[in-house]
């Protein structure tokens, strides 16, 4: 897991400064993060001032290497494994990346963030979403202009890509939380969660005034489907009119079977390829 959160100061509402008082925060929360069962380690890191979390977020899952786990690591989310390849176009000296999985929203930033932050440069690009499958195709270099270069490399590329793409995926029910903020409220929500079997596999929790407007998806702790009752006694202690389902929660359809394809042959007469 990883996670970006903004903090304040409870008493002036400004960001904290102090050396020694963000040293002592980022040693209780690595005693947090460790637990007891910690097989990997645990990082902390203060930065002040503005960050594009979402991106941010990539970037530490990337540098934990995520891309590395085993497919067992990722539970159900391994029926929906991306289609990925990577080839050379020796005549281009490019690398050709193709990539097809089920479409949803800020893929394409997840995908190019991914292929920048891997130092490589995006020279053309093709992007067909409709219906519920996404398809991509990138024409990429490193920043010397040379093409992957070996098999370790492509493989590399294409379990990073994949990673990127699972990362945002959304499992579980979607659960929407609209309330009076305070001090604590998130403690008390997610651990009403944990006292009813829930386990959060993502979330995005945002301050506006003087509201908490949050979003969580949550599955069960033990790996059955959540059962509506849970749901509901959940909603009956944290307040009904505070916290609502949405089920238009991601389309678990698996894609099409897969096989290898290139957006530059079948979709050329839809989509013209342009520099990105």
């Amino acid at each position: 897991m990883a996670s970006v959160v903004y903090i304040t100061d409870e008493a002036t509402g400004l960001p904290i400064d102090d050396p020694d008082r963000l040293t002592k925060i980022k040693q209780l929360l690595l005693y947090v993060l460790m637990g007891d069962r910690d097989k990997r380690s645990a990082n902390t890191a203060v930065s002040v001032g503005s960050t594009h979390k979402e991106r941010r977020l990539h970037q530490m899952m990337y540098a934990d290497r995520d891309y590395d786990m085993d497919e067992a690591e990722f539970g159900s989310a391994s029926e929906r494994k991306p289609f990925v390849t990577v080839e050379n176009c020796v005549d281009k000296a490019y690398t050709i990346v193709n990539l097809r999985c089920p479409d949803r929203p800020k893929l394409l930033f997840d995908t190019v963030c991914t292929l920048t932050d891997m130092q490589y440069v995006v020279y053309h690009g093709t992007i067909i979403a409709e219906g519920p499958e996404a398809c991509q195709e990138y024409f990429i270099r490193h920043m010397d202009g040379s093409p992957v270069s070996s098999e370790a490399e492509r493989q590399r590329v294409i379990n990073c890509l994949e990673a990127a793409i699972r990362r945002r995926t959304s499992e579980g029910v979607r659960l929407e939380l609209c309330s009076e903020d305070r001090v604590g409220l998130l403690s008390d929500v997610t651990r009403i969660f944990r006292e009813n079997g829930l386990s959060v596999t993502r979330a995005e929790v945002t301050t506006r005034g003087s509201q908490a407007v949050n979003v969580f998806y949550v599955i069960d702790s033990s790996g059955y489907p959540v059962k509506n009752e849970t749901i509901e006694a959940v909603r009956k202690e944290i307040g009904l009119t505070i916290l609502h389902v949405n089920d238009d929660a991601y389309s678990k359809s698996p894609p099409q079977e897969r096989g290898l394809f290139s957006l530059s042959n079948i979709f050329r007469s839809r989509s013209e390829k342009a520099p990105l």
